[in-house]
């Protein structure tokens, strides 16, 4: 009887056994059927970041996005016109074979610093409205992505072939509510204000109460407030959109987000700042922001302003130089880390300092850029700066001062040198200097400085005796100077000629020969460079015939002065060999009426009454006179000098 009780017990739990079982397995069955497989989307290499508005997706990278055509911007962190796939390679995510990869987007950054990693080299960025950080792909516990992204425009054909494109779900966790998910910040990154030019302005919702900015669905009407007030405070900004500031992906073209610097704003910008004792700390500290927020408003780059500072005590140093830094974003940077040198207020010094060792092509000065100079001089100098300022000046540097905090009444009797800032800036007219009556005010003067220093038009002292002219050659082509010594004058005036500066908004030239006719052998347009005008003065033939000076100076008025440039100084230089056939005393006069300034340069023959009626008043620095052809080249250097004093002795207000 036992032995049957232990035999129905070993049944009922073997039952037992295979009804469990079997119920794993039916559990098991039913888990499948819940979870349905995740397709992860594929996309090729040239897919940008931006062009997906997921904010957060899944994607499968394919072999070979090591290659270079592949751009990326940024490390770690990178800027959404970015190569999605290049990017996991260069952070090691993948390696060149590919693979899976999660992708979250978080909000643009000020700057994105460029490194190589994993055999990829990324390139630097100013700023961007939109980045990513890639992790690897394998999704958090219970959180599932969507098995097709969404792209910001039509279809991009890198995505794989038959993928369709949805509205965008957020990805969805068990037992929660998708709800409009919030772009992140980047830790110790800064957030840039988002920028767009051409969305209407939105309607207010009653949902549109949050704080934060919302990337809203595909079609969405209900925008964020904030996000709205963002937009609109970037569009409405006293400067407009300074610095870099891309247009949306949206757009059909392809935008290269590199800023090569605003090219309204083309100067080479020198910063002379008050590192003296008596600034004091909190002080230079205020004027190290003031920089700041200049670099800020000024959008650096090689193609528009660069920017060096100098710092003044008793001695000046070079902080950084005009090629340093190439965008206002490591300007910046380089500003924060100045220290203060301590000692005397030397202005003067260091404005010597910048006309002799700032302003070089070794620390990148373009040549193509006005020069400008800004002092900042708190209370007043302790040396004179009238002497070095007129040498600058005449340099062609523009000089600026602001001058914080000036003597009071009871204090002018300290200063050494009165009226100092009108006597170092360029124009005495208010324009070239700002006084500010506290260093808590300073701030207020960014965007006029701006203003002013991009006003390149109105910056008289990038005008040069080298480079603010139109001249006109006219020459005598009679038969009583012959084939030789026509050659002779040719070298005269090409000898001139490379003494300035030659280029369409620079110093042009133009010619006319003469005899009983005239001919104008080149205008003042027809050539742009320096080898150009000396190949055309080389290749000018020799005339013949006789001498009709008058007519000639008629004629060049008529053929060459009339198309002068209005803001261009008008220089007439005529080489003649004897005296005129034809009257020269109205049309000379006609040419000081119209205020071309006219040099007379008599050889052998010449006139030198007629000389001096020709030439502009006073004669004696406008007229010269040689005795034989071949003494012609030592002239050159007395016209060149008197040429620049004449244009350096003008009034400066």
């Amino acid at each position: 009887m036992g032995i049957v009780v232990l035999t129905m017990k070993a049944s009922v739990i073997e039952m037992f056994l295979v009804l469990l079982v079997t119920g794993i397995h039916s559990n098991k069955e039913m888990t499948k059927i819940k979870r349905p497989k995740f397709n992860v989307p594929q996309i090729n290499c040239d897919v940008k970041a931006g062009k997906i508005i997921n904010p957060e997706f899944v994607v499968k990278c394919p072999a070979g996005c090591q290659d270079p055509k592949y751009h990326v911007y940024g490390t770690d962190v990178y800027a959404s016109y970015s190569s999605v796939c290049a990017a996991a390679v260069h952070s090691g995510v993948l390696d060149n074979s590919g693979g899976k990869i999660l992708v979250r987007k978080v909000a643009g950054q000020s700057g994105y610093t460029g490194s190589y990693s994993n055999g990829v080299q990324s390139l630097s960025l100013p700023r961007w409205r939109e980045s990513f950080i890639i992790s690897e792909g394998k999704p958090p516990k219970g959180v599932t992505y969507p098995s097709a992204l969404t792209y910001s425009s039509p279809k991009s054909q890198a995505a794989k072939a038959g993928e369709t494109t949805k509205a965008y779900q957020k990805p969805s966790v068990p037992g929660t509510t998708a709800e409009p998910v919030t772009l992140m910040q980047a830790p110790g990154t800064t957030l840039v204000k988002a920028t767009h030019t051409t969305l209407p302005k939105p309607s207010l919702s009653a949902g549109s109460t949050t704080s934060s900015p919302r990337l809203q669905p595909v079609g969405h009407r209900s925008w964020d407030l904030d996000l709205w007030s963002t937009i609109t405070s970037s569009q409405n900004s006293p400067r407009g959109n300074s610095g870099f500031v891309p247009k949306e992906e949206l757009s059909t073209q392809p935008l290269e987000p590199i800023s090569q610097g605003d090219p309204n704003c083309k100067v080479d910008l020198s910063f002379l700042i008050d590192g003296s004792a008596s600034i004091g700390k909190r002080r230079f500290r205020i004027q190290k922001q003031f920089l700041a927020d200049i670099a800020q408003a000024l959008d650096i780059g090689p193609a528009g302003p660069l920017m060096g500072v100098v710092q003044y005590s008793d001695n000046p140093a070079t902080q950084f130089n005009l090629k340093t830094h190439m965008n206002s974003q490591d300007l910046k940077a380089a500003i924060e880390k100045i220290t203060q040198r301590g000692g005397l207020s030397n202005v003067g010094r260091a404005i010597s300092f910048v006309t002799k060792n700032f302003f070089s092509k070794a620390n990148g000065n373009r040549g193509s850029a006005p020069n400008v100079a800004v002092v900042m001089v708190d209370g007043w100098p302790t040396d004179k700066v009238e002497e070095a300022s007129r040498v600058a000046r005449e340099s062609g540097i523009n000089i600026f001062f602001i001058t914080i905090e000036g003597a009071v009444e009871n204090e002018k009797q300290y200063v050494m040198e009165s009226n100092f800032a009108n006597k170092a800036v360029c124009r005495t007219n208010g324009f070239y200097s700002l006084s500010v009556q506290s260093w808590f005010s300073l701030h207020k003067i960014v965007q006029p400085l701006v203003k002013r220093v991009c006003d390149t038009e109105r910056l008289a002292c990038s005008k040069t005796c080298f480079n603010s002219a139109d001249i006109g050659f006219v020459i005598d082509g009679s038969s009583s100077v012959g084939t030789g010594n026509f050659r002779t004058v040719l070298q005269f005036v090409a000898n001139l000629s490379k003494e300035f500066e030659i280029s369409d908004t620079d110093t042009r030239i133009g010619a006319v020969q003469y005899t009983y006719e005239q001919r104008l052998e080149f205008g003042f347009d027809a050539y742009s460079t320096k080898p150009d005008i000396l190949n055309a003065i080389k290749s000018v033939g020799y005339w013949s015939g006789g001498t009709s000076t008058g007519a000639a100076i008629s004629f060049a008025l008529e053929q060459l002065f009339k198309k002068s440039k209005p803001n261009k100084r008008k220089l007439m230089i005529l080489i003649t060999d004897g005296r005129s056939y034809d009257d020269i005393r109205i049309p000379a006069m006609a040419a000081h009426h119209k205020g071309v300034i006219t040099y007379a340069i008599g050889v052998a023959w010449a006139a030198q009454d007629e000389l001096d009626i020709i030439a502009s008043y006073p004669a004696k620095d406008h007229a010269f006179f040689v005795d034989e052809f071949d003494h012609l080249y030592k002239s050159v250097p007395k016209v060149i000098q008197n040429i620049c004093t004449e244009f350096n002795s003008r009034p400066r207000n």
